[in-house]
């Protein structure tokens, strides 16, 4: 059973389910609180949507692995599982049990919303998955594009399937006292455009550390195209990107709490625990020189990800 949670990246699964529930309940539900408006879509539906995007991010990992076997026998040979704990019938059987049930259970919540067609986003995903593990890994940059993109998509998936719901409850007055809901908009999408860089980044970084086994095997990932210290340069110009951005939205949209005062909270947080860690790994991966630099420097990202996504329990505190 462990060897199983393993291949499905049980941690990582921890991190989507989370990024779900604080998105609706630290930033929607306090957001739609303020305009004296509440979440329609029942918690059992949400419960439902939650695990229907993480067996089908579940299953990707296992389609994953299961086409990377031999790659990571070259760059990570300690971690191979399937081929070895796990058959590779077992491993296919997985992935469709866990992607069936994925699309199944947002087709239920689909239609709960009134959106049928809203279910062929898990089809979709499930799709693109396989192909990504099949062809675009091994293509440039298309690959980190792609994972990036989903990554994005996840804290998204929260107001997509809320939004229908809320309009057909509250559409008389939305448009008599005229609510506009585009800030909880801006916020979900603020955070899945972070999480769309720092992805992307990740996976470069991640490609520059698996450099020897994708150069045997003939992949045409960004640092076997351009070599590694350009695909460093790369990955650096997306972080400083994220980091100018980021203090350019504190400037202009984030320093004030609803009462007018300047928020000292959002700024030590940002500071501390985002714009120093980012400033860090900015340096990190431009002196990196062995793989366990590299792999330091993934490590570093994962962990601004997850303070990035724990802001939103302090954002709760200070909206209500």
């Amino acid at each position: 059973m462990y060897k199983i949670l393993k291949v499905v990246r049980y941690k990582n699964l921890l991190i989507v389910a989370a990024t779900l529930y604080l998105v609706r309940y630290c930033i929607v539900q306090p957001l739609l609180y303020s305009k004296n408006l509440d979440l329609q879509l029942d918690s059992f539906s949400f419960l439902l949507l939650t695990l229907a995007t993480v067996f089908i991010t579940a299953g990707g990992y296992v389609i994953n692995d299961y086409f990377d076997t031999r790659t990571d026998l070259v760059n990570r040979p300690q971690t191979v599982i399937i081929g070895r704990s796990l058959s590779r019938r077992m491993a296919i059987t997985l992935h469709t049990g866990l992607n069936l049930a994925g699309i199944i259970f947002g087709l239920i919540v689909s239609i709960k919303v009134g959106k049928p067609v809203l279910s062929l986003l898990f089809v979709i995903v499930t799709g693109l998955l396989w192909f990504y593990s099949t062809t675009y890994k091994r293509q440039f940059l298309i690959g980190n594009l792609m994972v990036a993109l989903l990554t994005g998509i996840v804290p998204l998936i929260t107001i997509l399937f809320e939004f229908p719901r809320l309009y057909s409850v509250y559409w008389q007055m939305v448009i008599k006292f005229d609510i506009h809901l585009g800030i909880i908009t801006y916020w979900v999408g603020g955070y899945a455009i972070f999480a769309f860089l720092l992805t992307l980044v990740r996976e470069i970084i991640k490609d520059i550390e698996d450099f020897e086994g994708d150069q045997v095997f003939g992949r045409n990932t960004l640092p076997v195209y351009l070599g590694k210290k350009n695909a460093r340069i790369v990955a650096a110009s997306i972080l400083m990107f994220t980091l100018i951005s980021l203090v350019f939205l504190f400037a202009k949209y984030l320093n004030y709490l609803p009462s007018g005062q300047f928020d000292y909270y959002t700024f030590s947080y940002f500071l501390i625990l985002i714009v120093i860690p980012i400033f860090i790994l900015l340096v990190m991966l431009l002196t990196a020189e062995k793989k366990e630099d590299y792999h330091k420097s993934s490590q570093l990202n994962k962990l601004i990800m997850l303070f990035g996504l724990l802001y939103t329990i302090l954002f709760r505190f200070l909206i209500v």
